[in-house]
């Protein structure tokens, strides 16, 4: 029987270091988990500085003039990192309406020929010039949400009646950030920011609203396929599941159908996707907990479930190779450039013809 939601949840990560308040977060945590797949955190134990150095930068890092941005074009890396404009992106078949700077974990390319191609998204990243302090200020936030990233799976794993720890191996050794603008729209509120979807980027997603609250935009839909609107809630992060957990568990933790609506004000947005190993595979994302989890399948709308996801239908063997299709999808000048003997197949093939079979 399908339950529905028409608000997200808030959890009080404080809650967790008391004894005596840890059994009631646990059991709220499991109702955002399973029932809604979106929430806040409040009290996660980021500091306010690394929050408000990392807002103070967005303004001018996308006031830069048109040349210092190509510069840094995501076009120029074969890792799907750097600068992509307004319109160089679809969701969902249509063009997203944002423009954005991609960064990740600073690690070296690695990947070489006889290495699968999917090894190839790791690699470093591409930094603006105009600010000398730009550099620090993001990797510091990085670092700061990869600790809160594996605080949280502790938790999470505990309100699934999991021991600690065990999402952890799960995990990539690069994860991702996005700095994101949605300019001004002149339609009003009927825009697409970005087009509906299912966060195929990440393991969690961990979205700070960088806007003041009046600014909306972000939407998520419920189990009834209603859209039901997330506003800014200072000192929040808005934290959501991705499809690969969704595998993991079998179905009963679903990966929340989700847009942005683009308003007569600008929005900034910042998510942070906590990356899943390139080498999983289908077997072992479905088999690792499939005891657990049996007999305990969620429901979605049929709008969700309509939602293109190539490692959900099981397309590709491997969420590297799912995540790469993905990149490709979207970044199509890119996918050209770097990924010419894939690229064909990746944006003609049909992720709905087969599905994983979740128990």
């Amino acid at each position: 029987m399908t339950t529905s939601f028409d608000a997200i949840p808030t959890i009080d990560l404080s809650r967790a270091d008391d004894p005596s308040t840890l059994p009631q977060l646990l059991h709220d945590l499991r109702h955002a988990l399973v029932d809604v797949g979106f929430l806040y955190v409040s009290n996660h134990g980021v500091p306010s500085a690394a929050v408000a150095d990392l807002v103070g930068v967005l303004p001018a890092l996308f006031g830069l003039e048109p040349e210092a941005k190509r510069a840094v074009g995501l076009e120029n890396s074969p890792h799907f990192l750097g600068y992509s404009g307004v319109g160089s992106e679809t969701t969902a078949g249509s063009v997203d309406a944002r423009e954005q700077f991609e960064f990740a974990t600073e690690l070296p390319a690695t990947w070489r020929e006889g290495l699968p191609l999917y090894e190839r998204l790791r690699g470093p990243n591409q930094w603006p010039g105009h600010d000398a302090n730009l550099r620090g200020v993001i990797e510091n936030y990085i670092s700061e949400l990869t600790h809160l990233g594996t605080r949280f799976l502790d938790l999470v794993a505990e309100a699934l009646s999991l021991p600690r720890g065990t999402f952890q191996p799960f995990l990539s050794d690069q994860h991702r950030l996005k700095l994101v603008h949605y300019p001004e729209s002149r339609e009003g509120s009927s825009a697409q920011g970005v087009g509906p979807h299912k966060d195929s980027s990440g393991w969690w997603t961990f979205l700070l609203q960088a806007s003041p609250p009046e600014v909306k935009g972000l939407q998520v839909l419920n189990k009834s396929g209603a859209w039901v609107d997330v506003p800014v809630v200072p000192g929040t992060f808005v934290v959501n599941i991705g499809q690969a957990f969704e595998v993991v568990t079998g179905g009963v933790c679903k990966a929340t159908t989700h847009r942005v609506l683009s308003g007569r004000s600008e929005r900034f947005s910042v998510p942070f996707f906590q990356g899943v190993r390139r080498d999983l595979t289908k077997a072992e994302a479905v088999g690792t907990l499939a005891a657990h989890f049996a007999g305990l399948g969620g429901d979605e709308s049929v709008e969700g479930s309509q939602v293109d996801s190539a490692f959900l239908r099981a397309k590709y063997d491997t969420w590297g190779e799912s995540q790469l299709r993905t990149k490709v999808r979207s970044h199509r000048e890119n996918g050209r450039r770097f990924y010419a003997e894939v690229y064909e197949q990746y944006i003609n093939d049909d992720a709905s013809e087969t599905r994983i079979d979740i128990p």
